[in-house]
């Protein structure tokens, strides 16, 4: 085995952060106890925190570092990591789903061919359910490969099919992946309007680089989050949510699980936010908790309770009357 090969299974070996004996890790390498003491040396160079621990029952363990080293995956583990991150960027966990496309386009911009045909398999087969408002859907490839441009700065063509539901071929330079409930969207500088246009993800298909780099560009107002939310302001309304709840805090966080934030408003009471595009999302949350609530705001959901609570109350009444 090549030296470099030897310490990436070191390393592999290691990353389980348990303690594990040299002579155990020497046998599993084929090597001697001088070899592998150099190997850990070189992982040392590296950047990787490996602890020795001497006597009978010592060994060596890798620990936390300062800042997260390049790690070795099995194919198992490759497989599930993808998958996890599929998921987390359709999820509602706010500031997740941007890192985990950008993470997810660099695992499966190294993904050997038959992993990916496993992590396509699961794909699949896999149903999520979901409460509250869906994510629209889109092509994890989509994602993926204009993650992967916008990183490398580098030109793509796609096809897109616009409110008239017609497609057209568009070529841009793409610049940033911004999701906005229930939606993703592509912020990028079209070549041929010369232009910024935002390209709604679940309406592209076909992405495919051009091999073409080109010179970063500002974005009007330099946040590109807030030139989208400027863009589809009027047609994807946001409502943030805010209620006092009459229960402790730990009592609501697993009523409503990752859908809403909850911060201590006291020892029995709490204060409750969910951003939604949904009302009616918003007032399942708070009847959820089986707790006494107060609307802070928006006043609107105010008026959407009171004719739940009209609906319920006909629902409940005998028949006849």
């Amino acid at each position: 085995m090549s030296t470099s090969a030897r310490t990436l299974q070191l390393l592999s070996l290691l990353q389980s952060h348990r303690l594990v004996a040299g002579a155990e890790l020497a046998a599993r390498l084929e090597v001697s106890l001088r070899t592998l003491r150099r190997d850990v040396d070189r992982l040392r160079e590296l950047g990787y925190p490996v602890q020795a621990h001497r006597g009978g029952a010592g060994g060596y363990r890798l620990l936390p570092g300062a800042s997260l080293p390049p790690l070795v995956l099995d194919d198992d583990e490759a497989v599930a990591l993808v998958v996890g991150l599929q998921a987390a960027a359709d999820s509602a966990v706010a500031g997740t789903a941007e890192a985990s496309v950008r993470a997810l386009a660099k695992v499966t911009a190294v993904l050997p061919t038959r992993l990916r045909r496993r992590t396509d398999a699961l794909g699949e087969a896999s149903v999520p359910v979901r409460w509250g408002e869906p994510v629209a859907g889109v092509d994890p490839a989509v994602l993926t490969a204009l993650a992967q441009a916008c990183r490398a700065r580098e030109r793509v063509g796609f096809e897109h099919t616009g409110a008239s539901g017609d497609p057209a071929r568009r070529c841009a330079d793409p610049h940033r992946l911004v999701r906005t409930d229930p939606h993703w969207y592509l912020l990028a500088h079209d070549v041929d309007r010369h232009d910024w246009r935002v390209f709604r993800l679940d309406r592209v298909r076909d992405v495919r680089p051009t091999g073409r780099a080109f010179a970063p560009r500002e974005v009007p107002g330099g946040d590109a989050a807030e030139f989208v939310r400027r863009r589809f302001s009027g047609a994807s309304p946001h409502h943030e949510v805010r209620a006092l709840v009459q229960a402790p805090a730990a009592v609501v966080r697993r009523s409503v699980g990752r859908w809403g934030r909850v911060e201590e408003a006291g020892p029995d009471r709490c204060e409750l936010r969910v951003t939604t595009g949904s009302l009616d999302w918003a007032a399942f949350a708070l009847l959820r908790t089986g707790a006494p609530f107060e609307v802070l705001q928006p006043p609107e959901l105010r008026e959407h309770l009171a004719a739940w609570g009209a609906r319920l109350s006909g629902g409940a009444a005998p028949a006849g009357r």
